[in-house]
Formats: C-alpha cells, structure tokens, sequence
C-alpha cells in the first residue's frame, strides 16, 4: 500500500512539474497549453520552466538576441511560435528540427540580417513571417523543398531581389509579401511556380518595368497590390491571365499612358477594386482606351489641368477634348 502511494505521489509530481511550471516573467495558461511573455526584461530565451506540452508560445517586446535549436527542444509539441518586437540577431541552421508540429513562425520587428541554411527546414510551417527585419538576402536554402508554407511575409526588409530558387519551394503558397523593400526587377518566370497564389504585395519598392510574362501563371490572384512604385510603362498583355483579380493598385507610379487593351481581362474587379490615383496622366490622343474604358465602368477619375477642366471627369470629356493638341494632366480619385 505504502509502495503505490508512492509511486503515485511522484507521478503527480512529474506531471504537475510538466504541466503547470512556468518561466519566470511570463504567464502560463494551462487549459490552452500557452505561454506569454510580453515587455518584460528577459534578455535570455525562457527555457527554464517552460512546460513541454506547451502549443502556443509568444515572447514580444523583450532584449532576447538569439534562439537555437537546443531551445526549442524543450517545447517538441509546439504548434505556434511568435517572437514579435525582440532583439532578435541570430537564428540557428536547422532551428525547427526538434519542433515537428510548428505551423506558425512569427518574427516580426527583430534585427535579423542573415539566416543560416536549412533554418526554417523540418517543421511544416504554414505561415513564415520575417516582417521588418534587416535582410538583404532572401536565400532558397532556407527552406526545404516542396514548403508547405502558404503565407510568406517578407515586408520591411532591404531586399533587392527575390531569387527564383527560393519560389520554386513554394508551391502551396497562396499569399506572398515583398512590400517596402528595394526591389527594382521581378525576373522573368519567377513567380510561375506559384499556381495557387491569391495575394501578391509589391508596394513600396523601386519597380520600374514589368515583365509581360510575369503574371502568366498566376491565374488565381485576386489581390495585387503595386502602389508606390516607379512603373512607367505597362506592357499590353500584363495582366491578360488575371480574370480572378478583385483589386489592383497602380496608385502612386509615374503612369502616363496605358496601352490599349490592358484592363479588358479584368472582370472581376470589384467596384471600386481598381486604384489609378497620383499617377502624372497625360490628356492626349493616347489617353482614349482609357477614356473608353471609364466610361463603361463608372470609375471616377477627374482632370487637374487646364484651369478650364478642373475637376471634371474625364468620362465626361468630349472628342475634341482628347486632341492630341489639347494636352492634360489628369489625376484620379477614388
């Protein structure tokens, strides 16, 4: 009798030491298998204390430099990971091979300037956020091959190239963000491996051209966002596989013209899903395809110039208004 009381007081011990310790600083929710560790002065990764069956792990707003592999051993049942607004400098090659359940990495606004090979291998990540990093590099051997990741947010860092290697890994993917990087080309085929790919953000970068063929497999966009750009011609076909596009912003460029026939395979954009503000239009012969095309979806767009035309939109212009010999530059309002 004596004997199983025993065994049974330290299997209790074992299991409450498992389930309900907590790091220092941070806050455990047993119920839900979560830990917090939010603005509190941690300048190490919390390993002491955490339990192992812990599936949710959220360290933000801490002096943490570095995490390894070695740390995340601790935690082989974790499912997400967020390590938002840390100090964070270094990651570990093969930082996920103890953590075989992880779908969602998350870290946002660290330091991070360079990532080791086969970093975010092993685990069978969904969702990969390196948002407001100091990257300069987006590197294929990052990942493994046939990712399984669908959500790729690679916003706010110093990239002037995607390599093609690294797209190729993408299959699944289904969101991809490059916005406010230094991207002056998007290479030809490049983003042909993404088949599935629905939301494509491209602004806030140095894009001055784009490839005719860029677009050609990406049949199932519906979101493409290219504002704040420096586009100046767009070629005929661009856009001509994009039927499932709802929104498109071209807002912010430096657009003159655009060629006839460019917007035809929209036709699914929603009613105010197309943005051509702040763009330098100029009210020529060449401005007549999308006269045409204003006047037969309702968008609004007015003229800046002359004085005479002012605010008048532009659907409402007549023939002799659109003579090459009567010049206007013309902005757009939502």
């Amino acid at each position: 009798m004596n004997a199983w009381f025993t065994l049974a007081v330290l299997c209790l011990a074992c299991f409450c030491h498992g389930t309900l310790s907590c790091p220092a600083l941070c806050k455990c929710y047993s119920r839900r298998a979560e830990v917090v560790c939010n603005d509190v002065p941690l300048t190490e990764y919390p390993s002491e204390g955490l339990p192992r069956n812990t599936t949710l792990l959220t360290i933000q707003f801490t002096n943490i430099t570095t995490i390894t592999e070695r740390h995340l051993n601790d935690t082989p049942l974790l499912q997400g990971l967020h390590l938002f607004s840390n100090r964070l400098q270094s990651l570990s090659s093969h930082l996920l091979r103890g953590v075989s359940h992880l779908n969602t990495l998350d870290l946002t606004d660290n330091k991070l300037s360079h990532l080791p090979a086969d970093v975010f291998s092993h685990a069978p990540l969904h969702s990969l956020v390196l948002k407001n990093n100091l990257l300069d590099k987006a590197e294929a051997d990052w990942l493994s091959d046939n990712s399984s990741v669908t959500w790729l947010d690679l916003s706010g860092n110093l990239l002037t190239k995607i390599p093609a290697g690294l797209l190729q890994k993408l299959p699944l993917l289904e969101n991809l963000d490059l916005a406010n990087n230094r991207l002056e080309k998007i290479s030809a085929k490049s983003l042909d491996p993404l088949t599935k790919l629905e939301r494509l953000n491209l602004q806030d970068n140095k894009l001055n051209t784009l490839d005719m063929s860029i677009f050609q497999n990406t049949h199932n966009l519906t979101n493409l966002f290219l504002s704040r750009n420096k586009l100046q011609k767009l070629p005929q076909n661009l856009f001509q596989e994009l039927t499932q596009l709802r929104h498109l912003s071209l807002d912010d460029n430096q657009l003159k013209h655009i060629p006839p026939g460019l917007l035809d395979q929209l036709v699914s954009l929603d009613e105010e899903g197309l943005d051509l503000t702040a763009n330098p239009w100029m009210c020529d012969g060449k401005i007549e395809y999308l006269w045409r095309w204003l006047q037969k979806n309702k968008n609004k767009v007015t003229c800046s110039a002359p004085e005479i035309l002012k605010n008048r939109q532009v659907v409402s212009l007549t023939d002799n208004e659109l003579s090459p010999k009567k010049k206007l530059d013309i902005i757009t309002n939502e």
